[in-house]
């Protein structure tokens, strides 16, 4: 097997043993950039017997989550992988109604498990329209490049509603992965034409939710920036008045069968500690996480100003409508793909970003830094997260937060903190 990070040398303040069969080159304790390919494919695979062989989880089982005795617990329903390479040790995914199966919760209100989620587009720039609205609410979020230096987040409601999310934007290829993955209804400002139209063309194309004239869908302006920011970042949506806008309208609204996620309490017993994760976009966008061990979260800073200058800038990330700073209880880096159909859409940035298939992830919660791989198994249920023996990486309940960057991204890590560079081919 090919080492697991072989372009560049990676930077370990300790010792780092995954399986026997993976070696480390170049480990000179000088910190430099490391191409994330370099990370084995998903075969061959060292399969491991189960969670409790593999070196990553050598702690006890998790033990099951206590759940309210007055929560009812339906027939489990039981959906196989569609595709899974050899070696990984899941055979079939469970479904109970017990928890939200994205973010190992009871819901909020346990009647909300029963409509189809709302996957909802949400704007990072222009720097002027945050705060942003609902991040801190939605059960899982995922973050990816879409032009011009920027990027822009979709989040995912199931077991919380928010009168108030947004400023919703435009869609992008991307959010079809989102859309199909959660069985959603898909919630942005119109898209570029080419976007726009393979949408409608889409077999989803009844779950695509845009604004209108009226009342319904329920988009509605943020009163007091309604003098100073233009209409196209002032749009936000309601995902509690969406209910009845359903209903009136006879649409389908019923729950999908959802894969439950794989979570624990029980903290990870990880090599590589993981307190502080910098994402780069660009100069124009670059932001980083930071742990805090009372509350077993990571909290967001996002750049305030460009770099240009060379000086980054930051403040909290925080939600309007909760007050509270954007926290994850688990933050995935995904190394994606990033193409383009044809030499028109390269000179727009209209990328084609596959989130199909398998791809190198790196996982963080509880302080530790897992590295992992990322697996869409089925078209309609979430990624399946391993570690490189096949295992699945247990989260911490909570929301987490995906990071999508290119397949030829770079990352270096040092002393507990690590730094991910998009980059795409």
């Amino acid at each position: 097997m090919r080492p697991l990070l072989y372009n560049h040398a990676m930077r370990f303040s300790h010792t780092l043993v995954l399986i026997a069969a993976l070696a480390l080159s170049g480990c000179n304790g000088k910190s430099s950039d490391v191409s994330a390919e370099g990370i084995p494919s998903p075969t061959p695979f060292q399969p491991q017997g189960s969670a409790e062989s593999d070196p990553l989880f050598s702690a006890p089982a998790p033990t099951p989550l206590n759940l309210p005795t007055t929560t009812p617990i339906p027939t489990e329903i039981v959906i196989l992988p569609e595709t899974l390479p050899e070696g990984v040790d899941v055979n079939s995914f469970a479904i109970s109604g017990a928890l939200n199966p994205l973010t190992g919760l009871p819901p909020a209100d346990p009647s909300l498990l029963n409509r189809r989620p709302m996957a909802i587009k949400v704007a990072n720039y222009p720097r002027y329209m945050r705060p942003q609205s609902g991040l801190t609410l939605a059960d899982q979020v995922f973050e990816y490049y879409i032009e011009d230096g920027l990027t822009r987040f979709i989040a995912v409601f199931y077991g919380n509603d928010s009168e108030w999310v947004g400023p919703v934007r435009s869609g992008r290829y991307f959010d079809e992965h989102i859309q199909r993955m959660y069985q959603a209804y898909l919630v942005f400002k119109f898209a570029d034409p080419r976007e726009l139209d393979y949408f409608k063309a889409s077999d989803f194309a009844k779950f695509l939710v845009t604004p209108t004239n009226g009342l319904c869908p329920p988009f509605h302006f943020l009163p007091e920036r309604i003098n100073t920011v233009e209409e196209y970042n002032n749009s936000y949506f309601d995902t509690v008045r969406w209910k009845d806008c359903v209903t009136n309208n006879g649409m389908d609204n019923n729950h999908p069968y959802i894969r439950n996620g794989y979570y624990s309490d029980a903290a990870p017993a990880g090599d590589l500690p993981g307190t502080k994760i910098n994402t780069y976009y660009s100069v124009d966008s670059y932001h980083y996480w930071e742990y805090n061990s009372n509350l077993h979260l990571y909290y967001r800073y996002q750049e305030i100003n460009d770099s240009r200058d060379g000086e980054d800038e930051f403040a909290p990330l925080v939600d309007r409508v909760t007050g509270a700073q954007v926290g994850a209880s688990n933050v995935i880096v995904l190394f994606v793909t990033h193409t383009f159909a044809n030499a028109y859409d390269e000179d727009d940035e209209v990328f084609q970003i596959d989130l199909t298939g398998s791809g190198e992830a790196y996982v963080f919660r509880d302080g530790v830094g897992i590295l992992a791989k990322w697996y869409r198994t089925n078209r309609d249920q979430p990624l399946l997260l391993t570690t490189l023996g096949g295992s699945p990486i247990y989260m911490r309940p909570g929301i987490t937060f995906y990071e999508v960057i290119g397949s030829r991204s770079y990352v270096d890590q040092g002393d507990g903190e690590w730094s991910f560079r998009h980059d795409w081919p």
